[in-house]
């Protein structure tokens, strides 16, 4: 059953975009190519294409980005709601709206637009309307994979979860990663008056200035607390964005300021290791853990919808921008994975459809 009946089945669920305003050749077929999770590597297949549900977009994909997460999914682990045995990686893609929901008010087919969700490894792709951003005019769909979630996530962890507030110091945890550069574009955004960032790549190190940092520190130097006190007149940062965890989590302690604020947004050097609870206690640090994973579609609706308050005229004017380290087509995912798990890429990246 080709694409076009399957959408008229589910009576008026979704719209399809019109052959007035779009080549034949760009109307979703019955079935498309995804990267499909398998027991050894995931691998190009021919799968369904998805159907829409009435609060959802579905997506001529025409690029999408990496991120950790990814890695999970396409071994075929359960990440959230994402994952699993045949799962389609990729929580974050760019392409052109093909046909809408029957709930979707907003966004309309032939809408060039930047969405968040699962399945993005893939010729089209749905995502919820609210997890969904319109394109600046003279954006790129390479350029839009890549901000989403990161854009998502630090927003989230920087604006609403620390409450970072004008004239504050900041430091984020892992700042070389996609998301990493992206917190100290927002710290500075919020007028934040010290950044810092960390990366145990020193190549990497040289490069944080450029993303807003006024300080770079590896944290294989024991000494690192003590550097950021004293970038910080001996006070200790009001905020850390933690994405490395156990190994940093006592020397976060050490680098906070009384009455400071840890978001724990990844664990990727370990989630588990000793806290100081008594340091924790002595400064009244506030210690926060977030995750998408438990999030409602609600929840998520609202973050995007924060992010496009308070960030869009920034995003549009370029002063949020990501490099891209890397580009694969979509039949070499799996080599882009392995540069992903190298973990030696500086950005984002990118597969190209």
């Amino acid at each position: 059953m080709d694409l076009d009946r399957r959408l008229l089945l589910v009576g008026a669920t979704a719209t399809l975009l019109s052959s007035s305003a779009v080549a034949a050749e760009d109307r979703p077929a019955a079935r498309m190519k995804a990267v499909v999770a398998g027991p050894e590597e995931p691998a190009l297949a021919e799968v369904e294409t998805p159907v829409p549900k009435p609060t959802e977009v579905l997506v001529r994909v025409r690029a999408a980005a990496l991120n950790r997460a990814d890695l999970a999914v396409a071994a075929g682990q359960p990440h959230g709601t994402a994952g699993g045995p045949n799962a389609i990686p990729g929580l974050e893609w760019a392409g052109e709206i093909v046909a809408v929901g029957a709930e979707v008010a907003d966004f309309h087919p032939g809408d060039r637009v930047m969405c968040s969700g699962a399945g993005g490894y893939a010729e089209y792709a749905v995502a919820d309307y609210g997890r969904t951003l319109p394109l600046p005019a003279s954006m790129s769909f390479e350029t839009a994979a890549t901000l989403p979630v990161a854009l998502q996530t630090m927003h989230d962890a920087i604006v609403t979860q620390a409450r970072l507030r004008p004239g504050e110091t900041v430091l984020i945890q892992g700042a070389s990663s996609g998301v990493g550069l992206m917190a100290l574009q927002i710290a500075r955004w919020q007028r934040a008056s010290v950044v810092i960032g960390t990366s145990r790549n020193p190549e990497h190190r040289t490069r944080l200035s450029g993303f807003g940092a006024t300080l770079a520190v590896d944290t294989k130097d024991p000494t690192w607390p003590e550097q950021v006190r004293q970038a910080t007149g001996g006070k200790g940062v009001d905020v850390i964005i933690d994405q490395v965890s156990a190994p940093v989590a006592n020397g976060n302690l050490q680098a906070a300021a009384v009455l400071g604020r840890i978001i724990n947004v990844g664990r990727l050097g370990g989630g588990r290791g000793e806290f100081d609870f008594d340091l924790h206690a002595t400064k009244r640090i506030s210690y926060i853990g977030v995750t998408n994973r438990t999030r409602s579609i609600e929840e998520q609706r609202t973050i995007t919808a924060r992010v496009r308050a308070d960030l869009w005229q920034g995003v549009a004017d370029g002063q949020f921008s990501l490099p891209i380290d890397s580009r694969f087509p979509l039949s070499d995912a799996p080599a882009a994975l392995a540069r992903m798990k190298q973990n030696e890429h500086f950005g984002k990246i990118v597969l190209r459809m």
